[in-house]
């Protein structure tokens, strides 16, 4: 009975030896995960095989996925993901499309009928209605991903340039304080 106990003893302090080293050295993979995310666009457009940024920085920790998969990030995505994981920056994958300028939905109300299939399709909540009512695009909100318009039956969305920030010149007197 003492040599049970005694094995018994010595298994469980040898399971939790196991279990701290396991955790103490694991592989920090999810802090890669978010680095690779934060250089994405965040656009959601599954334009890269995946549906949505996330999952696409997933698939590049576990190798899974290239590089050269996003058209929103263009060339300078690429650059900078290589530059994070330390590889050779390759040309954007002309088969996942091709870069763009940055663009938002733009819904013309008078011809929307309210079907709400656009609402459906935007991976970030950025369509605002209700059935059989008009729709709207918060253009804040909008990635310019395209999802909604294929859904849309009566082709009552554009795409237009997103605007641009607007940057006010520095008063020089807020300088001199701040210096």
């Amino acid at each position: 009975m003492t040599a049970v106990l005694a094995i018994t003893a010595l298994c469980l302090i040898l399971g939790g030896l196991l279990g701290w080293a396991a955790w103490r050295f694991r592989a920090d993979e999810d802090s890669l995960v978010d680095e690779i995310d934060a250089v994405l666009p965040q656009t959601q457009c599954a334009q890269c095989g995946y549906p949505g940024c996330r999952p696409y920085a997933e698939a590049i920790a576990r190798g899974e996925a290239d590089i050269n998969q996003c058209p929103p990030g263009g060339e300078d995505g690429v650059r900078a993901l290589a530059r994070l994981l330390g590889v050779e920056a390759k040309p954007l994958s002309a088969e996942h499309g091709e870069h763009k300028p940055p663009q938002v939905a733009y819904i013309r109300e008078p011809e929307c009928i309210g079907c709400a299939k656009c609402i459906d399709a935007c991976p970030v909540d950025a369509i605002v209605g209700a059935s059989r009512l008009m729709h709207t695009v918060v253009a804040d909100l909008c990635t310019g991903c395209e999802l909604c318009l294929p859904p849309c039956p009566v082709d009552c969305i554009d795409l237009i340039p997103a605007p641009r920030p607007v940057l006010l010149p520095r008063r020089p007197d807020l300088a001199e304080r701040e210096g």
